[in-house]
């Protein structure tokens, strides 16, 4: 019976790059903190030219593990770090924003994260994280608040809550959740007929959550905090529903 050949796969350089760093990382040859070699010394190496190797370089520094500084120095050159929040986030709305996911797909995967995570924080949260949210409360609450600083200081209060349930990648993901749709709720803020009452009805959830963490009911909270995002963020796919 004859072969039957498959086309190989044709990869650009800077894939081939890539995946030579990736394999670094996975072997624990390259980790958080270390630099690479300056690009003179790195693309002979590599056998690839310096742009592409600047290419490669720059996909790392997109998606979050690679911090590039420029200049002469021991602060210059390419670091390898650990900062997926930003990257993710940005990623997530991108997509969200060409159609890949829909609102109510993103409205239902915030209420299955964030349910989670402030049954777990009311069971781990330390005094220090709840102290923090606290100050963030006290903001939102402050009769001058924009509806973009209060929009900043919510999302700050819910990532907070992610963390202290003592679990990475639920903050990672309730950050980059919650950053995807941060410029529609930002309109739906500004657009509120009553922005002083909206405010003090959203913060008055925000401190019923609060109180209810820091009494160690988690069930509780996480059916609240359902509540709040169904409310707000429900309204956002009913308008977009009729759009």
């Amino acid at each position: 019976m004859p072969v039957e050949w498959q086309p190989v796969r044709q990869s650009r350089t800077h894939e081939l790059v890539l995946q030579s760093i990736e394999d670094r990382v996975f072997a624990g040859e390259l980790r958080a903190g270390d630099r690479l070699p300056p690009e003179r010394e790195l693309a002979p190496v590599l056998g690839v030219s310096r742009s592409a190797l600047r290419e490669a370089l720059r996909v790392l520094e997109t998606i979050g593990v690679l911090v590039a500084q420029p200049g002469r120095g021991p602060d210059s050159g390419a670091r390898i770090v650990r900062n997926p929040d930003d990257a993710l986030g940005r990623l997530l709305r991108l997509h969200f924003a060409l159609g890949s996911y829909s609102l109510h797909d993103v409205l239902e995967a915030r209420v299955v994260l964030e349910r989670s995570s402030f049954e777990a924080a009311a069971a781990h949260a330390c005094d220090e994280d709840l102290d923090e949210a606290e100050r963030l409360l006290l903001g939102m609450a402050e009769p001058d608040v924009t509806a973009a600083g209060f929009n900043d200081l919510d999302t700050r209060f819910h990532v907070l809550i992610a963390r202290s349930s003592g679990n990475a990648l639920t903050s990672t993901l309730t950050s980059a959740v919650r950053e995807s749709v941060r410029p529609l709720i930002l309109r739906a803020l500004e657009e509120a007929t009553d922005w002083p009452a909206t405010a003090r009805a959203l913060n008055s959830q925000h401190t019923r959550l609060l109180r209810l963490v820091r009494e160690g009911r988690g069930g509780a909270a996480a059916d609240l905090v359902e509540e709040h995002i169904r409310g707000l963020h429900g309204t956002l796919v009913d308008e977009n529903a009729g759009t």
